[in-house]
This record gives structure tokens, C-alpha cells and sequence, in this order.
């Protein structure tokens, strides 16, 4: 926001002030007004308007200039609008006046000038020019929603030098234009006599408080080729700018250095300040300030819903003909694939666990970031080495070592597709991560770190669930989300064990209980239908796993603003075994089926080996009756011995990069 000053007259000496086109000055001409003075009048230029408030005339004389009461109570403003050819040339006369005695006047020598620190606010792509006061003001607030207004700053966090070894944001120089495009350009306009920085200047500032958090850089115009320099950042606060009079305009860089967090609201100010160095014997004097407000752009994941670009998956001893079906289906919808080789994933599968791909926004650019979780574990330098890169960024939160828990891992980590509930609006949907319900001697929790960053991002709302009752604790273990073709435009997916039950007493009731679940599968017991259906341990751990769901189903739908209509119940059975801490915990009882890789309307579906009856396996023809009407097809992957046995499916062991949203996130009110 641009703030002008006071001015105070007095009859004794001139004064020689400053007017900032676009600023109002405040006149004071009642403090050194001479005793025995009742009135006053003003007579300016055409250049200077100046205004009375407060008060009527009190007498106007034949000329049209207005006498005035001197009454404390007065208001008298004025503003400049035209910039001055040399210092002083608008002399502004007050006349003060008595019943008796001689008028006596005071002499005011204004400066007119513009200086205007300029920004992207209104979120077109462009710095455009800002005049009124109205716009300036606009330049120092941050406002939400679909007429909000306001500067958008990247966090520079990818890494456009193939030979750096760290981000960006890492380091104070510019690489090339692709790193300028990173960042938000600003631009100081200013307008001058020829002389003005005689006796005064600019200064560029940031409060001490944000200055670890944005780095600017100043175009070096005066060289050749164009170089650009830190001016702002860490350990510098402030930047004194050398500027010629006249007519100049000068860009600076602006790069976010950290995202939202716990601590950081993700509000940084930038400003410059004019000083009045005239007088070498006293401080420099303030005359003018503006500023503008950036938001850091926050961390924004993409659901199962949005088109997906690229698939992660790892390549070991025994997963050939995974990677081969994920290759497949991944070609189906016209997608890349990436594939860690075992010497870098260092026999870590968990492709899902390890990573989150998001992105950033600003309305002159969109960036991939990844998210890497603190799990570091086998893939640990994945998310660092092979995904960060030119046009990618990255970030990570948690302890560097030690105080990590499987909750703590990205499986455990999905975001909805935009919902309503009630009347608020979440366009870019709301992230769920899976903690304990309440605290105990086996109950693990998401690292605070992580909550805390997820909440700071404010634009996908967190909702907590409840999963430390599974043996992996991951939400990705019982629901997942898939594109539907009607106004909804998704259904939430919802591991069953009662629906399972049922599907198996129907069976079992048309003369297919003798028929096995596994059957020819290599290295596992073949299981009959009323054998399972008979088995009373295993019926009373699902009831309790149905209950868990259940829980979390009701959660889901007062938060996501669901219906009965929008969820679909995939038939699932579970077993409970002992945790390394003796706890019991919930596994899959056969390959999880809604555990699935979701790549548009194609689906990868963790292969159950069920019952087959009729040629077909029972448990793949419901979910096929279930999702196919949705327009959705359906692949059953075999992950049985390459995942199943290690407690992971499909979605574990892949990853996708998917498109942003289409929906700009400044639009939303959070």
C-alpha cells in the first residue's frame, strides 16, 4: 500500500515537500498559524488540488479562491497530477488572515513524482501499471475467492542446472530464463526531475522476519549480457537502489524460499521506502512508502480423478510380469512410464509409500513437485535424483532420522476429488491421512511435521481417519476414488467384508461351496467357500474390520458431503495378526482389490484369486458388475508374490504424476 505524509507550513521559513502522484498528503496549516490569525486561504497551481473538508467556506471572494476558518477540526488535503520538471516547481501560497491584522503568508514548494512497486495482483499472467490509490492499495492485502486480489509467488524448488546438485532456492543466482519463469516479476516504476536523487533515494526492504523466506533478484540492465542480482534474501533485509532521475523502470525476481508451514503463513511484503537524505547532518527522513503482498503458492495434490501423465513403478527379481501389465495399462491410457531399476530402488518396491506428486501455481506458471515422504527407506534418493529436475520441483518434511512410523508413509496419504459439503465448497478436494482414533501403548500417529504442513497449505482442507487398526496403516488399504460420468463425477470405492460375506453365502446358497478361493495358486492353501464362510475366528475379525471401515465411512461422508449413492462397496475380507509390537492388526485375507491403480477410465486391479464359478472368478465379476457401469475398465493384476505377501498391492507399488486441476486455487475462499 502506498502511505504519503503530513505536511506542516509555517509562515517563519518555505517548506519543500514531496508528493507521490496517486498519495494524498495531509496539510497541516492550524499548528504554526500566526496568533492573532482567524482564517486562511490557499491558492495553488493547476498541477496541485487541494481539498477542505469538515467545514463551509467563510467567505469566497470575487477571484474564487475561499477563505477558511482556522479550526483544528480541518481537513485540508491535497495530491499532485502531473510529475514535476524540477524540484519545487509547484509553489503552493497559504495566506493567513485577522480581524486586524496584515495577512501573512507561508510558501509550500512541492515535488510531484511517481513511484509505483508493481505487481501481478489481479492474477492475469502480467505486471500491468497501477495509478489510482484504490489499486495501490489492493497491492498490500491479500484477498480469497473468485474476486480476490493479490501477488502469487513460486517456491523455486526444481532444479533447471543438470550439473547442481540442489534446488533453486539454493543458491542466489539465476541460471537461465527457464529459472526466471519460476519466479514473480516485480517491478519498480518511478518518474522524476532530473536531479531528485541529489536528496533522495530509494530503498528496497523485507521485514527481518521474512527475509529467510524470498530471495529477489535486480535485472542488471546496465550490463551486457543481462545479469541479475540478490538484492533480498537471507541476511539481507534491505537493498539502497541507485536510480537515475527521469524517467526508469527496473524488474526484480521474486522467488519463494519456503512453502506455508506451522510457523509461515505464507504472507511475505515486500516494499520500498523514499528517503529525504537532503540534510547530511540528521537521519534520512521517510517521506513515502509501497508495498505489495505475495502469497506463497501452496502444495496441491492431484486425486485419482484428475488424467494421469506418467506412472512410477520398480522393477526387481519376480516383478516382471507386474511391470509388464502396469506397462500395458499404462499405454491403454496413453501415458509414460518410469521405471526405477533395482540397483537404484535398492529392493524397495513401495513406489506409493515413497512419493506424493503434486504441484504449484501462479497464473504465469504451473510446476510438478514432488513430495517426498520420510519414510527413506530403499527408494529414499528417488523422489531427490530421478524426479526432481528442469520444470520439477521438491519438498519434504519430517525428522531427518529416527521418529518415523508407517503412518508416516505417502500410501497413507490420498486426497478426494472437489466436494461440497453443505454450503463449502472444496474445488480442489481434501487430503486424508490415517491416524489412531485415540492414544495408546501400540498407536501410531502421522508425524506432527507432516500435519502441520498439509494444514498450512489451507486449500485442501485435511480430514483425519482412522487406520492404525490395519497392520500397514494406510487409508489406500480400504478406500480409494474413481472417475464416474454423472454430475458427481466420482464414486468412493469402500473395502467390504460384509459384502464379501454376502457374495459368498449367495454362492454357497446356489451349490458353490465346495469351491476354492486360491485355487492353483502356488505356495498357498486352497480355501473352500464354506470353509471360510464356517470359519468363526475369521468372521468375528472381519466384523471388527467391517466396524473400523464402517467408522471411517460415516467420517467420510460427513466430511466429503457424501450419500450412500456416491460409494461403492468392493467385497474384501481381512485377517488380524500380531504387530512387532504384539498388537493385532488387519492385513488383506486375499490380494486387496481396492488397493488398485486408477489411470482414467482404466483400472489396475489387484488380481484376488477367488472362487471361479463358471469360468469366472466370482470376486472379479462383482467388482467388474460394480465399476463397468461407470464406463470403467477393468484389468486384474497379478501381485500376489511380489506384493500381496509383503502387504502391499497395486496402488503400493506404483505412482502417477497426473494433471493440475483445472480450477485456479485463488479462486477458492478456504
Amino acid at each position: 500500500m502506498a502511505q504519503g505524509t503530513v505536511i506542516r507550513v509555517a509562515p517563519e521559513q518555505p517548506t519543500r515537500a514531496v508528493c507521490v502522484l496517486g498519495t494524498t498528503a495531509q496539510l497541516d496549516v492550524c499548528s504554526s498559524a500566526p496568533e492573532d490569525c482567524t482564517s486562511f486561504s490557499i491558492r495553488a497551481p493547476p498541477g496541485v488540488v487541494v481539498d477542505v473538508t469538515n467545514s463551509t467556506p467563510a467567505k469566497k471572494n470575487p477571484t474564487g479562491s475561499s477563505k477558511w476558518p482556522l479550526d483544528p477540526k480541518l481537513e485540508v488535503t491535497l495530491r499532485m497530477n502531473a510529475v514535476s520538471s524540477s524540484l519545487g516547481d509547484q509553489k503552493v501560497q497559504i495566506s493567513y488572515c485577522g480581524p486586524k491584522s496584515p495577512a501573512v503568508q507561508a510558501m509550500l514548494y512541492l515535488t510531484g513524482v511517481e513511484i509505483s512497486l508493481l505487481a501481478d495482483v489481479t492474477h492475469s499472467g502480467k505486471v500491468k501499471p497501477t495509478r489510482s490509490m484504490k489499486d495501490q492499495a489492493l497491492q498490500s492485502s491479500w484477498t480469497w475467492g473468485p474476486s480476490g486480489q493479490g501477488a502469487i509467488l513460486l517456491v523455486n524448488c526444481d532444479r533447471d542446472n543438470p550439473k547442481s546438485s540442489s534446488m533453486d532456492y539454493e543458491d542466489e543466482e539465476v541460471f537461465d530464463r527457464k529459472d526466471l519463469q519460476d519466479m514473480s516479476l516485480m517491478t519498480l516504476s518511478t518518474k522524476t526531475p532530473k536531479d531528485f536523487f541529489t536528496k533522495h533515494r530509494l530503498l528496497l526492504h523485507v521485514a527481518r522476519s521474512e527475509m529467510d523466506r524470498v530471495r529477489v533478484f535486480q535485472a542488471m540492465r546496465d550490463e551486457l549480457p543481462c545479469k541479475y542480482k540478490a538484492v533480498l534474501g537471507p541476511q539481507q533485509p534491505c537493498h539502497p537502489l541507485a536510480l537515475p532521475g527521469g524517467q526508469s523502470s527496473t524488474d526484480f525476481y521474486v522467488e519463494g524460499l519456503a512453502f506455508p508451514d506451522a510457523d509461515f503463513p505464507g504472507l511475505i511484503s515486500l516494499g520500498v521506502s523514499l528517503l529525504d537524505t537532503s540534510n547530511r547532518e540528521l537521519p534520512e527522513a521517510l517521506v513515502f512508502q509501497d508495498s505489495v503482498t505475495f502469497r506463497v503458492a501452496p502444495w496441491i495434490m492431484t486425486p485419482n480423478t484428475q488424467p494421469p501423465l506418467q506412472v512410477y513403478v520398480c522393477s526387481f527379481f519376480g516383478n516382471e510380469d507386474f511391470v509388464k501389465s502396469v506397462t500395458a495399462l499404462a499405454k491403454k491410457a496413453k501415458c509414460r512410464v518410469t521405471i526405477c531399476p533395482q540397483e537404484e530402488n535398492q529392493d524397495d518396491q513401495w513406489m506409493q509409500d515413497e512419493m506424493e506428486i503434486g504441484y504449484v501455481q501462479a497464473p504465469h506458471r504451473t510446476m510438478p513437485v514432488v513430495f517426498d515422504s520420510p519414510r527413506n527407506r530403499g527408494l529414499k534418493d528417488f523422489p531427490s535424483k530421478c524426479v526432481l529436475g528442469p520444470n520439477f520441483g521438491y519438498v519434504t518434511r519430517g525428522p531427518v532420522t529416527g521418529a518415523v512410523t508407517g503412518l508416516d508413509s505417502f500410501g497413507n496419504l490420498e486426497v478426494s476429488p472437489p466436494v461440497t459439503v453443505g454450503q463449502k465448497e472444496y474445488p480442489l478436494g481434501r487430503i486424508l491421512m490415517g491416524s489412531s482414533c485415540y492414544p495408546s501403548k501400540g498407536s501410531r500417529e502421522v508425524h506432527q511435521a507432516l500435519q502441520d504442513f498439509l494444514a498450512a497449505q489451507r486449500v485442501q482442507a485435511p480430514v483425519r481417519l482412522y487406520s492404525d487398526w490395519l497392520f500397514v496403516g494406510h487409508v489406500d488399504e480400504f478406500l480409494s476414488f474413481v472417475p464416474a460420468p454423472d454430475q458427481k463425477g466420482f464414486r468412493l470405492l469402500l473395502a467390504s467384508p460384509r459384502c464379501c460375506y454376502r457374495l459368498f453365502q449367495e454362492q454357497q446358497r446356489q451349490g458353490h461351496g465346495e469351491v476354492l478361493l486360491w485355487e492353483g495358486l502356488q505356495k498357498k492353501k486352497e480355501q473352500k467357500i464354506k470353509d471360510i464362510l464356517s470359519d468363526k475366528e475369521l468372521k468375528e475379525q472381519n466384523s471388527y474390520a467391517q466396524s473400523c471401515i464402517d467408522w471411517n465411512r460415516e467420517v467420510l461422508k460427513r466430511e466429503l458431503g457424501l450419500a450412500e449413492a456416491d460409494i461403492i462397496d468392493i467385497p474384501q475380507l481381512f485377517k488380524l495378526l500380531r504387530d512387532a509390537r504384539g498388537c493385532f492388526k488387519a492385513k488383506a485375507f486375499f490380494p486387496n482389490m481396492v488397493n488398485m491403480l486408477v489411470l482414467g477410465k482404466y483400472l489396475g486391479i489387484p488380481k484376488p484369486f477367488g472362487p471361479v464359478i463358471n469360468g469366472r472368478c466370482c470376486l472379479e465379476e462383482k467388482v467388474c458388475s460394480l465399476l463397468e457401469l461407470l464406463g470403467l475398465h477393468c484389468t486384474f493384476i497379478d501381485d500376489y508374490h511380489s506384493y500381496h505377501v509383503y502387504h502391499g498391492e497395486v496402488h503400493c507399488g506404483t505412482n502417477v504424476h497426473r494433471k493440475p486441476f483445472a480450477f485456479k486455487w485463488w479462486h477458492m475462499v478456504p
